[in-house]
This record gives structure tokens, C-alpha cells and sequence, in this order.
């Protein structure tokens, strides 16, 4: 058995014995570096170099405390009491719902494991209250609108991809938008088909004449997307320095505003941040450590080689892509797939005449797909952890809403219209 062999037998086996991946992959990495003479000591390194260089990662935890102060200030409750107010009276309400909040909080978190460890764990615990929805289908349901999050603007994965491929991040992020909308949009189908076969509960329907002051009561809240994203567009903040904003714009808007955040519920929402971000940073740590044992593998090399030996069409090259994406996205940070594997595949891109900022929007999507993608996917173990269900039930209810987002995938693979029409519509001429 070589080294490379042994370690991914080594990920597989402690995985399935139940050890969390992150350290499962920091364990195999080891072991790889053992196996194959190098100093065990380049783990460690390799943590330090890319946890405290990598500017991005700053903006995850940044975004939880911005959630958490969202979630504990009441602006979550107002924001969710204005999509129930949208959508609530469908049958399935909340599943509906919860899909709508991916939508809207999409503009203020540019991490999909932000968002489902923020409003998407208040939106679970909502579902399961009075065991309306099942444990299993609510965590399904909110690691699949968690999705969303880094497909519709902010998108912390769009800036990195502009940085390895010279894109545009402002056509990047309007390129986004209608790919958003189709991915929730399946989501909504998929609850709509399952509310009726599971009898799901109808909500109570709030009356039209309460909808002005509903209106008039999360506005503060939905203003943080245009704080957002007005910041990031105007060149004012980066995407981490949008994440700083963001969690003071919740602070003041719970403090000064809604009166509902004190010294004590501060303190809870730093230390519900602290370990949120902790176990994230533990999956971030080991697709860190476990992408250094990749590229001393030269896979990238080898996967550049065999791209270049095959005569492509740019349908079958974005085909190729997007099936070595999806696995590679339930194995490695989505981070690291950007900056590791997809230069590889840029190259061939341009050479072939792929719009790069089309190709981009299609790798964001497939990578997060990829967080939902059994049996690997960073998403189904923080939410299977959450919801305290185990990983079979949790697969067997978020297989059907990933299905709907892999044919909402195609239809932006084989329709470049769909990320293209808006950034030409503001004067692309890619």
C-alpha cells in the first residue's frame, strides 16, 4: 500500500468509526507524512500558514458573530416573521421559509457554514419545535438552503476565484444572482411535492393588513444587505471587511434599535461564536493539511496532463468539470479547491473559449454542492452534529434536494445565459 493509498483508507476508515473529518483528514495527513519520510512537523505548518495568511478566513467567524448577534437580538425573528409573512400560509410554510431566509441572509454572509450555523440553526429549531418537521428533514433542509448563501452576492468563493483567474468580482457577483434563485427555487419545488405526500403543517396565515408594520419592523435588518453589498460594489470594504461591518451593523441595530441585546446575551453570542468557529476552523485545518498530501501527489499536474491529452468540446470540458468538482467538493475546503485544483483547469477554459466568469460562477456552485454531497460533505456533518441526528438519516433526506440543485446546476452549465444576462446587461463584453 503507498503512502497516498493509506492515507485515504485512513480518512475513510476513522470516518466510518466516527471521528469528525476534519480530524480525520489531519490523522491521514500525518500518517502520510510518516509513511512517506517527511517531517510529521509540515502538518503543523501547513495548519499555522494557511489558517493565519489567509485573509478570507477571517470573514467566517466575523459572519457566525454577526448571525449570532442577529439571532439573539431579535433581528432574525423580525426577518423570519417577514418571509412567514411571504410564504408561511403554503403548505410546508416553514420549509418554505427556511429557504427564503437562505435567500435573504445569502446578502449577508458570504460562508454557506456561516449561514447554516447562524439563522439556519435558529430556522431548525424552529421546524422541530412541537415536532412539526422531523429533526433529519430540517437539517436536510437547512444544509441545502445554506447552499445558497455564497451563490447570491456577497461570495467569499467568487473573490477567490477572481483572484486565481483575473475575472471581474463585480460581474462575478452579478453573475451569481439568477443561479441563486434557480437553486432555491428547486429547493422549493422539491418541499412543495414533499409537503403533500408528508401531510405537512399549514401555518396560520397572517393577515395582509399586519404586512405594513411587519415591513416597517424588519427593515433595519433587511438594510444589512444593502449596507453589504453597497460597502463591497463601492469599492469602500472588502469581503472581510464587509464581514467587520456586518457584525457591527447587527450590534447596533440589537443595541441602539431593537433593545433587546444586554452584557449577558453578548457574552453568549461571543462564546456560541468562539465554538462555532472552532469546529469549523477544525474542518478548515484538515482540508488544509490533507491539500499539502494532494500536491505533493502532483494530482494537479496529473489532472492537467490528461485534460490537455483529450480533444474537448467546451460542453464536455464544463460536463468533466463539473463531475470532478462535485466529488472533489465533499473531500477538500472549498477554499482549497480554488486555489489548488482550479487554476488547473483555467488554462483549458480559455483555451477551449469558456467565458471565465460563466466558468466561475459554475465551479462557486459546484463546490457547494459539494458541502452537501454524501459521504463527505462539510455541511451534513455540522448539521448531523446540530440536529444531533445520525449522518444515514441525514443523507436519506437531503438526497432529494440534491437532486433539484444538480439539474439546477445543468440548466447553468448548458445555459450560460443564466449568469451572463445580468453582468451584460451592466456592460460585460465577455
Amino acid at each position: 500500500m503507498t503512502p497516498w493509498t493509506a492515507c485515504l483508507s485512513t480518512i475513510i476508515g476513522l470516518s466510518l468509526l466516527g471521528l469528525p473529518i476534519g480530524h480525520a483528514m489531519i490523522g491521514a495527513s500525518v500518517l502520510y507524512l510518516f509513511l512517506s519520510g517527511q517531517d510529521m512537523g509540515t502538518a503543523a505548518e501547513q495548519f499555522l500558514n494557511g489558517m493565519y495568511s489567509n485573509y478570507v478566513i477571517l470573514a467566517v467567524p466575523l459572519f457566525i458573530l454577526a448571525a449570532e448577534l442577529m439571532n439573539l437580538g431579535s433581528m432574525s425573528e423580525r426577518l423570519l416573521l417577514f418571509c412567514n409573512a411571504l410564504v408561511g400560509r403554503f403548505r410546508g410554510g416553514l420549509a418554505h421559509v427556511n429557504v427564503l431566509q437562505g435567500v435573504i441572509f445569502a446578502g449577508m454572509s458570504g460562508s454557506a457554514l456561516a449561514d447554516a450555523a447562524g439563522p439556519g440553526r435558529l430556522m431548525m429549531a424552529l421546524m422541530t419545535r412541537d415536532g412539526r418537521y422531523t429533526p433529519a428533514f430540517a437539517a436536510a433542509l437547512t444544509a441545502a438552503a445554506a447552499v445558497i448563501g455564497p451563490i447570491i452576492p456577497p461570495s467569499i468563493p467568487m473573490v477567490v476565484y477572481a483572484l486565481v483567474s483575473d475575472a471581474s468580482i463585480g460581474y462575478l457577483f452579478l453573475g451569481g444572482f439568477i443561479p441563486g434563485l434557480l437553486v432555491a427555487a428547486g429547493l422549493m419545488a422539491i418541499i412543495a411535492t414533499t409537503a403533500r405526500r408528508r401531510n405537512f403543517p399549514v401555518e396560520p396565515p397572517i393577515p395582509l393588513a399586519r404586512f405594513p408594520s411587519i415591513v416597517k419592523d424588519a427593515f433595519p435588518s433587511l438594510m444589512m444587505p444593502v449596507v453589504l453589498l453597497g460597502g463591497i460594489y463601492s469599492g469602500l470594504t472588502t469581503p472581510t471587511e464587509a464581514a467587520a461591518v456586518a457584525a457591527a451593523y447587527a450590534l447596533a441595530v440589537s443595541t441602539l434599535l431593537y433593545r433587546s441585546l444586554t452584557f449577558g446575551t453578548l457574552y453568549h453570542a461571543v462564546a456560541a461564536c468562539a465554538r462555532t468557529a472552532i469546529s469549523i476552523g477544525m474542518l478548515i485545518a484538515g482540508a488544509l493539511v490533507f491539500n499539502y498530501v494532494v500536491t505533493i501527489e502532483n494530482i494537479p499536474e496529473a489532472l492537467s496532463v490528461l485534460m490537455r491529452g483529450w480533444q474537448l468540446t467546451p460542453v464536455q470540458f464544463l460536463v468533466i468539470v463539473n463531475l470532478i468538482l462535485l466529488v472533489l467538493g465533499c473531500l477538500l475546503e472549498g477554499t482549497t479547491i480554488l486555489l489548488v485544483i482550479v487554476p488547473v483547469f483555467i488554462p483549458t477554459a480559455k483555451a477551449l473559449g469558456v467565458d471565465l466568469v460563466h466558468f466561475g460562477v459554475v465551479v462557486v456552485v459546484n463546490i457547494m454542492l459539494g458541502l452537501v454531497t454524501p459521504p463527505y460533505g462539510l455541511l451534513l456533518f455540522v448539521m448531523t452534529n446540530m440536529a444531533k441526528i445520525t449522518m444515514r438519516e441525514m443523507v436519506r433526506e437531503v438526497l432529494p434536494f440534491l437532486w433539484a440543485m444538480i439539474v439546477a446546476l445543468a440548466v447553468i452549465t448548458f445555459v450560460p445565459e443564466t449568469v451572463l444576462f445580468l453582468p451584460r446587461l451592466f456592460g460585460y463584453q465577455g
